[in-house]
């Protein structure tokens, strides 16, 4: 059994309460996904802008249908002795849907405080893009432009205190084919609420070919050397950071090593009678 991740300010109510919209779209998600049918979120492209002015008052944004991917194998393997994959594997691609109100548990009021908090400091409602609940977890899309401000309005409001950020990292949502995805480039930002007990995750979806987002050190000092290491493994520049170099990887090194666009290099192995291909022969995401 997993432990909630906050409770009221009260303490009387935990993560997720008895009309959670997180507990009931994930139960029918699961039913519809065990019957071979596609889940809400399955058709849902991570980081799609809401239509809604306010995602927040449990406005559902509106979703960009785009094709469920499934993934055959793991590394391309056909007919070999490679066992680096599982040529048998298929995986049914998925997403979270945006959460509707009653978000359930602590959710409700913490949205409430954090749109009362946003008014309160003129930055409008529609900076918060989407709002997704899964396994108790509480995530907000954030428009890049308004990263700073909510993350300052999270860590200063007197309702919120978000005084930890515990981690940035990114994810690269890129196609495996080459299809366009519509800012496939995420970062990610781990907070925690030491005075409440709360944990909430901020997510901003970036263009990769201009993946630019403004620094939240000067917020949080923790991010420091987070959004380094985001740098150097996704390219995302996070502009006025206070010395944003590699801490990985040489300091002359050519391009970003966990984006899917990066080259695998490699060398083949070779075995008696056979030889295996370097990783960026063999190897496919689809």
């Amino acid at each position: 059994m997993t432990e909630p991740t906050g409770t009221s300010k009260d303490g009387s109510e935990p993560t997720g309460g008895a009309h959670s919209s997180s507990q009931e779209s994930g139960a029918a998600a699961e039913e519809q996904r065990m019957a071979g049918g596609e889940a809400p979120g399955d058709l849902a492209a991570p980081g799609d802008a809401a239509t809604p002015s306010d995602a927040l008052g449990g406005a559902r944004p509106a979703q960009r249908m785009t094709e469920t991917r499934t993934r055959s194998g793991m590394f391309g393997v056909r007919g070999s002795g490679d066992t680096s994959g599982y040529g048998g594997l298929r995986l049914q691609g998925w997403a979270p849907a945006p959460a509707e109100r009653p978000f359930g548990g602590w959710f409700d009021e913490f949205a409430d405080e954090l749109g009362a908090a946003l008014d309160e400091r003129g930055i409008p409602r529609a900076a918060i893009e989407q709002v997704t609940i899964d396994r108790d977890e509480m995530t907000l899309y954030v428009e890049p432009a308004r990263l700073h401000e909510v993350a300052r309005t999270l860590r200063d409001d007197p309702g919120l205190r978000f005084e930890f950020c515990s981690g940035v990292s990114g994810v690269d949502y890129s196609a495996p084919d080459g299809a366009p995805v519509d800012r496939p480039l995420h970062v990610v930002y781990h907070l925690l609420s030491m005075t409440y007990r709360r944990r909430v995750r901020l997510e901003v979806a970036l263009d990769i070919e201009n993946p630019h987002v403004m620094s939240v050190v000067d917020v949080y000092p923790t991010a420091d050397w987070h959004e380094r290491e985001t740098w150097d493994m996704y390219g995302v520049v996070f502009d006025g950071h206070p010395a944003l170099t590699r801490i990985l990887m040489p300091d002359d090194w050519d391009g970003h090593p966990q984006r899917k666009s990066y080259p695998l290099g490699g060398i083949p192995v070779e075995y008696k009678g056979a030889e295996i291909p370097p990783p960026d022969e063999r190897r496919a995401y689809s």
